[in-house]
């Protein structure tokens, strides 16, 4: 698929061969409704992905419908943590590779573990950030899932 937006995510879904279509901003999103809006359809369709690390710097992706709040208390009792909490804004891009509001949970800079909350499995498609703060993409949640092989769980509060 060529296109302006090209980033890492277009070219290995490409490379995957995977189904997707790229949904263009015609402004950067400034919030989750705005990115719905934008790409015309409901927040709920919208994977929301939060950094988040324990005590000992280990770090995992939640991610839960754009319209939900990710638990951190959930999250620390399936990665059997003390203490888990959302890193700061300024950690984002150095510990993802992305920057904040383009966090998505396919090529992550550094492994890590995906938790996925299960209501975005329900969605046929959902939408994730392109890498690029001017589109989105929408592929079916089961590519998704297969693609980052996350751990399916209740993280919303």
């Amino acid at each position: 698929m060529s296109s302006p937006f090209s980033t890492c995510i277009t070219e290995y879904l490409d490379a995957q061969q995977v189904n997707y279509r790229l949904l263009p901003h015609q402004r950067p999103a400034t919030t989750i409704i705005d990115a719905a809006q934008q790409r015309g359809i409901a927040p709920s369709q919208m994977a929301k992905s939060i950094l988040l690390r324990d005590m000992g710097n280990l770090y995992a992706l939640a991610c839960v419908p754009g319209d939900q709040s990710v638990d951190p208390k959930k999250a620390r009792a399936i990665l059997q943590c003390r203490r888990m909490t959302c890193v700061e804004l300024s950690q984002v891009p150095e510990i993802t590779g992305y920057q904040v509001g383009c966090v998505t949970p396919l090529l992550l800079k550094h492994p890590m573990a995906i938790l996925m909350d299960h209501q975005l499995v329900t969605q046929k498609t959902i939408t994730i950030s392109s890498g690029h703060n001017m589109a989105g993409i929408a592929l079916s949640s089961a590519d998704l899932i297969q693609l980052c092989q996350p751990t399916l769980a209740d993280l919303c509060r």
